[in-house]
């Protein structure tokens, strides 16, 4: 039966600031039972299903039990800042159904990592991992951004399963810098050390912008450092012939799709053995449950939606689940 989707009515930032309450509301009449299929254990978590919530979803850990309901199979909070800020002025956000996209350019809007400590902190009936997304606020200088990641992980280490550093956003001036050869290395050493004292496995999240070489450096440099896996990937700057979106910002959705898994190929061909261990995450153009299903077939441990659960609503995990289970039914006959 096709579902029924009035936020689409809605201009998208009325749809964006009216969804906290209508993913509370609808989580009302959804079963506690999380969805099993294609369990994943990495070191000591359990994802019952390998399907999860991206970042910049719930940024700030304020509805978790509500998509949980809705039966993904892990959280990734943020991207949470050391001081609270607020979105970049002007327009935000915007999508194209016809091409089943989304654009944003938010730029980290966050309570800060008092609040999310205190939400995660009183969270009651923890139903999957959570990963916590990490970035540095606006005013800070690439040259300090070291400092601003520390404090929000030592913040958030004990109610953090794992970490993402965030250094790939197209919405903060010149964040996507810290990815550079020049610069990763010096500004991520720090930061792996500090996750490995507090005993929480560190992921990197990579642009999808990047050029071949410049990706392969990245991977080499992460993974020679010690980081334990990576999320691939984020929005992308590039534009379709036909989009009416502005230069600045960044686009999810289906444009993204191919981008993202060229990513992914191309970080377990230059992984080779060392990909052993690395937890790695597809992010990006994941609108169908196939496009699940292809991503876990290419390689990826983990899959993450956002676009697909704006453009389709929150019952995409509980749709794939079924796809998997008929999957696995089919096989059976």
């Amino acid at each position: 039966m096709k579902k029924t989707k009035p936020w689409l009515w809605l201009p998208a930032q009325w749809s964006h600031s009216l969804s906290h309450y209508a993913i509370q509301f609808l989580s009302l009449f959804q079963s506690h039972e999380m969805p099993a299929w294609k369990p994943v254990h990495w070191r000591g978590l359990l994802f019952k299903n390998p399907l999860g919530l991206a970042g910049g979803v719930d940024k700030n850990a304020e509805h978790l039990h509500s998509w949980w309901k809705f039966g993904c199979g892990f959280v990734e909070v943020g991207t949470v800042t050391p001081e609270p800020q607020k979105p970049n002025p002007g327009k935000i956000m915007d999508r194209d159904i016809a091409t089943k996209s989304l654009w944003n350019r938010m730029g980290f809007p966050s309570e800060g990592m008092d609040e999310v400590f205190y939400n995660l902190i009183h969270l009651t009936d923890k139903r999957t991992p959570i990963f916590i997304n990490v970035g540095k606020n606006r005013h800070t200088s690439n040259e300090q951004a070291t400092h601003d990641y520390l404090q929000v992980m030592i913040r958030l280490g004990p109610v953090a399963d794992a970490f993402v550093i965030n250094i790939s956003s197209p919405n903060t001036k010149g964040l996507r810098e810290l990815q550079s050869t020049e610069n990763l290395k010096k500004f991520l050493d720090p930061l792996i050390k500090k996750s490995q004292e507090l005993k929480r496995p560190c992921l990197v999240k990579l642009s999808p912008d990047m050029n071949p070489e410049d990706f392969k450096n990245a991977i080499h440099i992460c993974t020679d450092l010690g980081a334990d896996g990576f999320i691939l990937t984020n929005t992308t700057l590039s534009r379709e012939i036909a989009s009416h979106y502005p230069s600045e910002g960044g686009v999810s959705g289906a444009p993204l799709k191919e981008l993202s898994k060229a990513a992914l190929k191309l970080a377990i061909e230059t992984l080779g053995p060392q990909r052993q261990g690395k937890l790695i995450v597809s992010v990006g153009g994941v609108m169908s449950p196939e496009d699940v299903e292809e991503r876990l077939a290419l390689g990826a441990d983990l899959v993450e939606v956002y676009s697909a659960l704006i453009l389709d609503g929150p019952w995409f995990f509980k749709d794939v689940a079924q796809y998997f289970k008929s999957q696995q039914e089919a096989r059976l006959l």
